[in-house]
Order: structure tokens, then C-alpha cells, then sequence
């Protein structure tokens, strides 16, 4: 099979996954898995493609995200995996394409504006 690399992105955060046969082994950023995403919400977001795919344990996944918060990373994460999955066998596809998986959310923060306060708020206006 070799190695499978693919990326995702979400929001400013973007992911390389180098996707190999092996035992289920997880890095990210040179870190353990579990210790990289600490909270069980983004564990299960990481893991959800390789789930539904039956995969947790045949693949080992080394990973390499910047930007954005840990939100970010885990979906971008997700994403990736997600297309590796429907590399390895097409039949994926089928799978994860109604779960919204392969799908890029294209949702950006707004940039501010000038003349006020943030992208929307504006600054108070009195009469006085």
C-alpha cells in the first residue's frame, strides 16, 4: 500500500496526514495522540471517519497540523482522514459523504472593519 498522504483544512487550520498499514498508532506533531487532543469531544471528532470506516486499528496515522485552535485542528484532522479513507477503498465514500465529512466548511472569521469596534459592533453613539 505505501503511504497515503492527504489535507484538510478548517478555518486557519490546516492538516497533513501520512496515512501507512500498521497497528492504529496515532501522532500528532510528534506527540502522542491523547495528550494532543486532550478532550474526549475531540478525540471522537479525530477518530469518527476510521470509525465508521471500521479502520481504528489497521492503519497508523502520523500527523502534522498548524493554525487555528484545537477545534480547528481536530476537524481539519478529521478531514484528511476522511479522504484517505475513501483512497484506500471507494466504497467510503458512500459512508462518509452523508455524515458531511468530505465536505470543506467554508466558514471564516469576518475581519474587522475600520471605524468600529469589531467586525459588527459598531462604537456608542450618543446624542449629547
Amino acid at each position: 500500500m505505501g503511504v497515503i498522504h492527504k489535507i484538510g483544512r478548517r478555518k486557519t487550520a490546516v492538516a497533513r496526514v501520512y496515512v501507512s498499514e500498521g497497528t492504529g498508532n496515532i501522532t500528532v506533531n510528534k506527540k502522542e495522540f491523547a495528550t494532543y487532543f486532550p478532550t474526549a469531544t475531540l478525540r471522537y471528532k479525530v477518530l469518527q471517519p476510521l470509525s465508521m470506516t471500521e479502520n481504528e486499528n489497521n492503519f497508523d496515522v502520523k500527523v502534522n497540523v498548524y493554525g487555528g485552535g484545537t477545534t480547528g485542528q481536530a476537524e481539519a484532522v478529521r478531514m484528511a482522514l476522511a479522504r484517505v479513507m475513501c483512497e484506500v477503498n471507494a466504497e467510503n465514500r458512500g459512508i462518509l459523504k452523508p455524515e458531511g465529512l468530505l465536505t470543506r466548511d467554508p466558514r471564516m472569521v469576518e475581519r474587522k472593519k475600520f471605524g468600529q469596534k469589531k467586525a459588527r459592533k459598531r462604537f456608542q453613539f450618543s446624542k449629547r
